[in-house]
């Protein structure tokens, strides 16, 4: 089976009907393609629209070399008129196809974003975070006439002021090394291997790197929603999204992007169902009261358990009670009580020891979540 066969390029029909063509690239124009897509069907769109440079000529390095900027004619309009009335009409269609509690994002220079956040806000759609991906190896401004343009902007926002919306923060957390994550983001440009060639020039001149779109649908989708590429390029948000066990629309009229993207989805490795699992915050935890654990004999009654110090030691009762120098109460009060505070979350106060390993009762709730999710 080759290629081609194997991601799959969706004819142009004229209507998709009720069923998506999940895990597909259309070949065709963005606004006539999201034009056939049904209404709320689409959890997330992640949009890297043409910036309209408006360059002026070519762009020179010191040693004389010719600057590989972005001149394709994708990337121009007759005027900012023209510019403007394009992006109300693909925000438009945009709008219609996600849910309710779907997300937009949409990635551009200081060319283009602001443009694009005006009209995204007269559409109705709720700005829910600005953030600046600050290029870690930006390329130098040449001509030395201004500061160099080391950063993008994306603007993460929702359907609407009342959408429901989808933000893993407990994910970002973890991934921040347990610091809240901020909306500056510094990730090097492409380059390196990642960086895709033909005939030993870049396949595409703004080509995003996979860790970008790697933080942006870690943070706002699960596993199995779906992710809508109206600018699809050479399949950075496709290959991603396979990797992280979503499904991808991908729409892209360019038949030697369409041509990358395909070979280069293809190639890409889903994580396993382990791999794919995130931290979640406490609010989306399934609640598990410590009696469970005394249930299904994972603590058993008449066993005990210590806190970390060894200080205190508890006897369990069958009713999921602990008993230590004569006080009784639950695993949070009987800790507040020993030691003499308002409050205390017994999860992490109480330890338990098995095989010469000591660890906190909560390391046994998550091995119950773990062991009971469908």
């Amino acid at each position: 089976m080759g290629v081609l066969e194997r991601v799959r390029a969706a004819p142009v029909p004229k209507h998709f009907g009720a069923k998506l063509p999940l895990d597909t690239i259309i070949r065709d124009d963005c606004i006539a393609a999201m034009s056939r897509l049904p209404d709320a069907s689409v959890d997330m769109v992640f949009a890297d629209p043409p910036y309209n440079l408006q360059l002026g000529g070519d762009l020179f390095r010191p040693e004389g070399g010719r600057v590989d900027a972005v001149d394709d004619d994708w990337d121009k309009f007759a005027s900012l008129q023209t510019y403007d009335a394009f992006t109300v009409a693909w925000l438009g269609e945009a709008r219609r196809i996600l849910k309710p509690n779907g997300t937009l994002w949409v990635i551009g220079s200081y060319h283009n974003i602001f443009r694009v956040g005006a009209k995204l806000q007269d559409l109705g759609y709720w700005i829910l975070n600005d953030i600046v991906w600050r290029k870690a190896n930006p390329m130098p401004n040449f001509r030395g006439t201004r500061f160099t343009n080391a950063h993008e902007t994306l603007i993460w926002a929702s359907h609407s002021d009342t959408s429901r919306y989808t933000f893993n923060y407990r994910a970002m957390k973890t991934l921040n090394d347990e610091l809240q994550m901020r909306s500056d983001w510094s990730l090097p440009i492409c380059g390196g291997q990642e960086r895709i060639k033909r005939g030993g020039s870049k396949a595409h001149p703004t080509q995003k790197p996979e860790a970008l779109l790697y933080r942006v649908l870690l943070a706002a989708t699960n596993p199995g929603d779906v992710v809508l590429d109206p600018f699809f390029g050479t399949g950075t948000t496709g290959a991603v999204a396979k990797r992280l066990g979503r499904h991808f629309i991908g729409i892209e009229r360019d038949p030697g992007y369409v041509e990358v993207a395909e070979e280069r989805i293809a190639a890409a490795l889903p994580l396993d169902e382990s791999g794919l699992r995130t931290m979640q915050s406490p609010k989306s935890q399934p609640k598990v009261a410590f009696g469970t654990l005394v249930e299904t004999g994972m603590l058993p009654p008449g066993s005990t358990i210590f806190d970390s110090k060894r200080r205190w030691t508890a006897t369990i009762g069958a009713d999921g009670s602990l008993t230590a120098n004569g006080t009784v109460g639950s695993i949070h009060k009987l800790g507040a009580t020993l030691q003499n505070l308002p409050s205390c979350n017994g999860w992490t106060f109480w330890h338990f020891e098995r095989d010469g390993a000591v660890k906190p009762i909560d390391a046994l709730r998550q091995d119950y979540i773990l062991a009971t999710e469908p």
